[in-house]
């Protein structure tokens, strides 16, 4: 489902080049669950920006279901997250003049979806959301905000979702349901998650944790939470 073949990262800071990410080989399965873990500034960011096709590496190819997104077009490139890939970001960036349920639909309506106002409810009545759906992002608070990010990440039933500090900004409440969310869908739809966390009860409901170190990968097939810290 993604396979990363020799994929690096670098960028200048100052006049010095900087490696982000070193030559790394993945493969993550379809239906698989990976959590990507490792202190600030290690990659981690970087490296789901690369498999989303929203950074390109400095070295290496990245697949996604057999496709070289490398060396895709940016139209090419929006056309396959539209079909394949769902995002969260940390920072919800919800549409502040769109309510919940507006923010929700962009992705159905840019899709030309069917039935795409009722998908659209049952989502927000998935994440518990169905009496906040006209209210706007400032009218919610941020674990709400959360959840309607979830929502439309998952609007189109992406075969992948790709997921950056999901509950870096939520209570433990908060971030109990949106770890069971993850959970659920992981379960229920198979679709393949890569989740980065600081998270370590988070790290630790995947199915396998890749440990990032100074832009290095060290692959770990059984995640405890003290491991992940």
């Amino acid at each position: 489902m993604i396979e990363l073949r020799n994929v690096s990262k670098t960028v200048v800071s100052g006049t010095e080049p900087l490696t982000i990410v070193q030559p790394l080989d993945l493969s993550v399965a379809a239906g698989e669950y990976l959590a990507v873990v490792g202190p600030s500034g290690s990659g981690k960011s970087t490296l789901l920006g690369l498999i989303a096709g929203l950074d390109l590496p400095t070295t290496g190819e990245i697949l996604i279901d057999g496709e070289a997104i490398t060396s895709l077009n940016e139209d090419a490139l929006a056309q396959l997250r539209g079909r394949k890939i769902g995002f969260i970001f940390q920072f919800f960036h919800l549409v502040p003049s769109l309510t919940a349920f507006e923010n929700v639909l962009v992705p159905l309506e840019i899709a030309g979806a069917a039935n795409a106002r009722d998908r659209v409810a049952t989502l927000l009545r998935d994440v518990g959301l169905a009496g906040r759906a006209h209210h706007y992002p400032a009218q919610l608070s941020g674990g709400e905000q959360q959840r309607v990010a979830s929502a439309r990440a998952l609007a189109n039933d992406p075969p992948i979702l790709l997921a950056d500090e999901p509950t870096g900004n939520l209570d433990s409440a908060n971030g109990q349901h949106i770890v069971a969310l993850l959970r659920s869908v992981n379960a229920t739809r198979r679709t393949t998650i890569v989740l980065v966390t600081h998270d370590a009860e988070l790290a630790a409901t995947a199915d396998v944790m890749l440990r990032l170190r100074d832009g290095r990968a060290e692959r770990v097939p059984l995640v405890s939470a003290e491991v992940a810290r």
